[in-house]
Order: C-alpha cells, then structure tokens, then sequence
C-alpha cells in the first residue's frame, strides 16, 4: 500500500495494489535516534532490505541521518531531505522506504520534495502481507488493517484539495468529502470487523470438533524456518520460502509421534515494528496460539541478532498473553551458523567446543527445553521428535489423566 500525490484513494476497492508489479527502485532512509546505535539501525535497514525485496523492490541505497527525533514534518531535516532528492535523482529511484512510520502529512510534504512514491514500514509489511493473503480470512484481516492504518493519515493524503483552507469564508466542499470518506472507512472497518466476528465463530466451532488432542503450536521471527519444520514433522506439504512471511494463514495437522497423537499449528511469523493494526486484525488467526497447550519458539541461531528476535516474539506472545505456556525452544539453522561463523581451516575439536559452549549457554539462559538442529540437513531432528513427545505425553497426563491417547 503505497501513497502518490498523483492518483486518488478509492475508497472501497481493493486496497492491496502494493507498490507496483513492475520491478521498483528504492532507496531506504532511518534516522538513528537517542534509543538507537548506528549498528543496530544498520540491521534494521537490512531487514527492510529484505521486506523490500520480499515485496518485490531492489534496493539502490540508503540514507541515514543522526537526530535526537525524527523531524515533525518531513521526518528528515532539510539538508538530509535535499542530499536525499539528488540521490534519487542520480540514481533513478522510483520509491523511498523509510524505516519508521509516517504521519499522513509527512508522506505528503516529502512526496512533494522527492516527487516519488514515499513508503514507510508498515505500509511496506501490509503491502507484502496483501500479496500473501490467500484465504478469505487473510483478506479480510488485511484489508482491516490497511483502513486502519489509512483512517489517521486521510487528511495528509488529500493532496487534490490543497486549495481548501480554513478560517472564515474558506470552508469548501473538500472538508465535508474527507469527512465523508472517513465514514465510508469506519463503516467498512465495522463490516470486516463483524465478518471477522463471525470467522471467528467458525473457527472456534471447528476447533471444538477437533477432539481431546494436546495442541502444539510452531511460533517465531518470521524467516526462521517454522513451516519447514511443520513438514518435517507432520509429514506434509505447507508453503515454505526463503521470504518473509510466506505464511499468514494458520495451517493445523495432526501428527503422530510414537503412536501418540497431538495438532500441530504453523503462525504466521513475527517481526519488530508489527504494525498494531496487523496485530490486532489478526487475533483471530494467533488464537490458535492462545488455545495450545505447548508452544514451539524457532530461532534462526545463524542470525546476528537471534536474541532481538526472541525479544521481539515473546514480547508478541506477552501482548496475547500466551507466555506461561509450556515453550520448547528450537534453535534452527545449525548448518547456517556453522557455514557463517566457522573458518574452514578450524579444527574439527575446536568446532565441537564452540557448539557444546553455545549449546551450555543457551540452556542456561533458556532452560533445558532446548534444540540446536537444521531442518534443511534434518540434524538433531530425532532429538525435536523426542522431547517433543514427551512434553506432549506430560500434557496429556495433566489433562486428561484417564484417557489414553494412543494410536
């Protein structure tokens, strides 16, 4: 979903037209502010790098600028907007991302001075998250959060009334067609709310026929391997790409391990700055996280910044108040860390050293519930099966103490 100063919002249609299905351009643009360090502003464009690529744009640069605040108008201060326009200029960008969400009248001011398409981060994730939505639910749960995010930034947005200003004598048509237009938007929000309502309803009627079955859900970072492991396990064939959020609808399958039977969901995957709307339009699709009984956390160990990204889920999990469950944490990617951080002429001892150091540190940050394997190679896939098992048989015992779940 992305804003232009030359085409009209069409207020009822479909809003996930994204940022383009020609291949686009685009430069990046943070600001490291006082609770940010450059490195870590760094990793965060790098993530937008893959959101951008994810959404089907290359990446020609960035742009970062050091502020106590991000500027109230234009975001970034007026020489840093200036040096800005000249790169895009030079370069041939047809976009700007910026890393922080904009206010309706900040896309407008700097569209005005760059002159091309102006995105920020969550419109970028809602753009990606509209192209991946397959279901009716997801669709519907995007498009809500679209006229969320939309509803607070009309006013900047309009652009085509320009002319209309207020005080006396002043006040034309343009101020009653945006109030009009919020309307259209808060009565749309209302349908897909009550639609979602009744999703819902579905989906917990479904779930109820589903049995006396211990639910396992596969939770983490987007990108970090879940639904990869979901096919390991449950045997089938979920979707699975080097891409962020290939998943967004919830898929469950029931698994048999050593004849003991348990659900086993896929979530979609979570990542910093989520935009609230999504959050919130997708509650119905994370209560299938609220309903389990375990709780699978995957990390990409081959990751920089594997510990922001558990920060980040079990923040997430906090906000659905799903964190007392029982949680196995899966640390994926093994072969990936190995391949990032081992020298080739490193000795076979030392390399056994550094995972049985790495291996002792998790556990005791993170307990004994825990797996260092590869999904891509299968290693250590027995050892998940195992302690999986058993977790679940525990569960069963605790809630349902006399009924055998044997197949």
């Amino acid at each position: 979903m992305a804003f232009s100063n030359n085409s009209d919002w069409k207020l009822g249609e479909d809003l996930s037209s994204g940022i383009g299905d020609e291949d686009e351009k685009a430069i990046l643009a943070a600001v490291i502010h006082s609770d940010l360090t450059e490195p870590e502003v760094e990793e965060h464009l790098d993530e937008l790098e893959f959101l951008a690529l994810t959404a089907g744009a290359t990446t020609l640069d960035r742009v970062t600028q050091k502020r106590n605040n991000p500027h109230p108008r234009q975001y970034l201060g007026g020489g840093k907007l200036k040096e800005l326009k000249k790169m895009v200029e030079k370069k041939g960008a047809t976009m700007v991302i910026f890393d922080d969400d904009l206010s309706g009248s900040q896309i407008n001011n700097i569209e005005k001075e760059l002159k091309v398409k102006i995105v920020d981060r969550s419109s970028l994730i809602l753009d990606i998250f509209a192209r991946r939505a397959q279901t009716a639910q997801a669709k519907t749960q995007v498009e809500l959060a679209q006229l969320q995010y939309l509803l607070p930034r009309l006013r900047g947005m309009w652009t085509h009334l320009e002319r209309q200003r207020g005080g006396i004598g002043m006040r034309g048509p343009g101020e009653k067609e945006i109030e009009t237009d919020r309307r259209i938007i808060r009565t749309k929000i209302s349908q897909l709310q009550e639609k979602l309502d009744k999703i819902e309803l579905q989906n917990k009627t479904r779930r109820k026929q589903r049995g006396q079955l211990i639910r396992v859900s596969l939770v983490g970072y987007t990108n970090v391997g879940k639904s990869t492991i979901m096919n390991l396990l449950s045997k089938s064939d979920v979707f699975a790409e080097d891409k962020l959020f290939a998943t967004l609808d919830t898929t469950v399958r029931k698994v048999v391990l050593d004849r003991t039977p348990f659900l086993l969901s896929d979530t979609v995957g979570f990542i910093r700055k989520l935009p609230h709307h999504l959050i919130d339009s997708f509650k119905t699709t994370l209560d299938e996280v609220n309903e389990s009984d375990i709780l699978v956390h995957v990390v990409d160990i081959a990751h920089p910044q594997y510990e922001d990204h558990i920060e980040t889920v079990n923040k997430t999990l906090l906000d659905l108040g799903s964190m007392d469950r029982p949680t196995l944490m899966v640390f994926n990617k093994m072969d990936l860390f190995r391949k990032r951080n081992f020298d080739q002429l490193l000795e076979e001892e030392t390399k056994t050293e550094i995972e049985e150091g790495l291996r002792q540190s998790l556990e005791k940050k993170y307990g004994q519930n825990c797996v260092m394997m590869s999904a891509q190679t299968k290693e250590n896939l027995p050892k998940l099966r195992s302690i999986l098992l058993d977790m679940v048989t525990s569960q069963y015992r605790q809630k349902y103490p006399y009924q055998a779940k044997k197949w």
